[in-house]
């Protein structure tokens, strides 16, 4: 009999991740050794039998999100882990996932790159590729955590967003908050919120909804119910059809079940210190800490400053930025990257506000001494 897990333990944010899933119900992992997410495999390997799970070790990244899908058509709450080249070999299940409406959270721990890049080093080099990696039109969620803490809650919120809308969600980790290690209470699952799949089919068709719903009920594969699982467009049993009508309504569905209930519970962010800011930092993941403690220092040498953290990082939350952005006359994007979200800043700003960016791709982490020489050189 597994030992009564201590509700506060100090952890690294990847630990973190494997008992917030737990927590929400995981009971399936697959998954392969990469750094800097393997600790994920590791106490998966560990957690997971002694609550009645099944952990697995594949040989290779695409068997692993294959796997993983396969568990949780099955019934069973199904999660993956890898960091940056394996987070590229899963990218067409992701997208088969998707039109196959397969519940599934993936982490992706992100290390500089490309290729094998530092793999132990922080960076935040695939926030594209989380939005774009997968070919075709597609929705996305994909979650930013800070720490480690954060990481526990917002894989739990993973899972039950994956569930809710029969969707992959991509848990957008990084090398940081990963390797981070700080206390971290373990929430007993009774008492979390935790969101089950809907597993009553309409008229017994897997991808059948109700009026004025978007979100076909699963059933478990096997369980008597006629259930055809394709990658093709398909119908309502979801066997592949040609008929355009139904290719384009059911594309339309899949992208409006995400932007329709965008703010039942998808969209997610931060502020801290913007009620009176006129300079802004927008930064996620990672780079918070640094940022926070910047806009502490930068308010006692007498500057006004803010900072607005997309929590939800894909959908971005833009309308929430364009209305902060009105009263700022700076907005500073802080990111491990060369400029991955101030792409889509600078798109959704649209020259209102001055945007300024600051980068660094070396393998070290941006600290708040250089964001305050950032402040103070715009302000000159």
């Amino acid at each position: 009999m597994a030992e009564k897990q201590k509700r506060f333990q100090l952890l690294q944010g990847n630990e973190a991740c494997v008992e917030g899933a737990l927590a929400a119900g995981m009971r399936f992992f697959a998954g392969y050794p990469i750094t800097p997410s393997t600790e994920i495999a590791e106490r998966s390997a560990v957690r997971l039998p002694q609550v009645g799970g099944k952990f697995m070790q594949m040989e290779d990244e695409i068997a692993s999100i294959a796997a993983a899908l396969g568990a949780s058509v099955a019934g069973t709450k199904s999660m993956t882990a890898t960091s940056g080249p394996g987070f590229s070999l899963k990218q067409e299940n992701i997208g088969y996932a998707t039109i196959a409406e397969i519940p599934i959270v993936i982490v992706d721990v992100m290390r500089s790159g490309p290729s094998t890049g530092l793999p132990t080093s922080p960076s935040q080099g695939d926030v594209m590729q989380a939005k774009w990696g997968t070919h075709g039109d597609h929705p996305v969620i994909a979650i930013c955590p800070c720490s480690v803490q954060d990481t526990f809650n917002q894989t739990v919120r993973a899972f039950n967003l994956a569930e809710r809308f029969r969707t992959p969600v991509i848990l957008l980790m990084d090398e940081i908050v990963g390797h981070m290690r700080e206390g971290c209470e373990i929430i007993p699952s009774d008492e979390l919120e935790i969101h089950n799949r809907n597993t009553h089919m309409i008229n017994s068709m897997p991808y059948a909804f109700g009026e004025g719903q978007y979100v076909p009920h699963m059933t478990s594969f096997g369980d008597g119910h006629l259930y055809n699982i394709t990658g093709l467009f398909h119908d309502e049993a979801g066997f592949p059809t040609n008929d355009n009508r139904i290719a384009g309504a059911e594309n339309d569905r899949i992208m409006k079940k995400i932007q329709i209930y965008k703010y039942s519970g998808i969209l997610d962010y931060e502020e801290y210190q913007m009620e009176d800011a006129d300079i802004g930092i927008v930064c996620y993941g990672g780079t918070t800490r640094a940022v926070r403690e910047a806009v502490d220092e930068a308010r006692d040498m007498g500057y006004n400053v803010g900072m607005f953290r997309p929590v939800t990082l894909w959908p971005f939350p833009e309308y929430e930025l364009v209305s902060r952005a009105r009263q700022l006359r700076r907005l500073i994007v802080v990111e491990h990257n060369y400029g991955q979200v101030l792409l889509t800043v600078e798109g959704i700003i649209k020259g209102d506000t001055k945007v300024e960016f600051i980068g660094k791709v070396n393998g070290t982490a941006i600290s708040p001494t250089e964001i305050i020489k950032k402040i103070e050189e715009g302000d000159e």
